[in-house]
């Protein structure tokens, strides 16, 4: 009997999900990878960007599940970029229903006196400035048939502050604030515009950091590890769905306990 209702319960959700599409920023590998491969999974057609040349072969993995799949490389604070995403979108699908903006870096591990301010603005060029122009322009595709989901990929950073890591925090905190400015702006639409702020994930954001850092970042968490890709990616799965219709403009904890507030 629960093995039928679980089957039963993941064709609902494969039927909801089925021919939509998702763009990923950032989907090359890691977390962005592992979020298109799960929407992908539940029926989703999906158009991927990424800066790395190798994009393609994401796209390859990813036509098992038998569903449309394009990419684009670019940067995602290219202004550029998002407008040739969207026409994309527009000349191969007529749609957007869902938005993850999950592109970001890690930057310098250096106290903030010592950051270089070109470094500060790669990172806010990348982790906030790419989320306002992918937003900019996916909006009003989703106006066009008023439903949408966006999901912002912040940090638990963005709440809490890491010692040496000013750009990376402050521009996720960034990410939480636009979340909840532009969830408020399409309130009374079917667009949902929410974000999740993840403790440590394992992906390869950590060869970023230094080990100093990334311990540090581990002893904060109360179960004692990092956070898995498809942990997270689960959450981002019902945040993109039909079934995420009363929350918007809001934070989701995947944090292992870290979060406080």
């Amino acid at each position: 009997m629960y093995k039928n209702l679980q089957y039963l319960y993941a064709l609902y959700i494969k039927m909801s999900f089925e021919n939509k599409l998702a763009i990923v920023t950032g989907s090359y590998q890691g977390l962005g990878k592992g979020i298109a491969k799960k929407l992908a999974s539940q029926g989703c057609n999906l158009i991927l960007v990424d800066i790395d040349d190798n994009l393609y072969q994401t796209k390859n993995e990813l036509l098992q599940y038998g569903t449309k799949v394009e990419f684009y490389i670019g940067d995602v604070s290219d202004e550029k970029t998002a407008k040739s995403v969207m026409e994309i979108a527009t000349d191969k699908f007529n749609q957007l229903d869902i938005l993850v903006n999950n592109a970001g870096i890690g930057g310098m591990n250096k106290k903030l006196w010592e950051l270089p301010t070109d470094e500060f603005d790669r990172v806010y060029s990348i982790n906030l400035k790419g989320v306002f122009l992918f937003c900019k322009y996916a909006v009003p595709l989703m106006l066009k048939n008023d439903y949408g989901r966006i999901v912002n990929i912040a940090s638990i950073a963005g709440k809490e502050g890491n010692p040496n890591a000013s750009a990376y925090s402050s521009t996720k905190a960034g990410v939480i604030g636009l979340t909840k400015s532009l969830g408020k702006e399409l309130a009374n639409t079917e667009i949902r515009v929410n974000c999740i702020t993840p403790a440590v994930v394992n992906t390869s954001i950590l060869d970023e950091f230094t080990q100093e850092h990334i311990n540090y970042m581990i002893e904060k968490i109360p179960i004692g590890r990092t956070g898995e890709i498809e942990e997270v990616a689960n959450m981002v799965s019902w945040l993109s769905s039909k079934e995420c219709s009363f929350s918007t403009g809001a934070v989701f904890d995947i944090s292992g306990g870290r979060a406080t507030y």
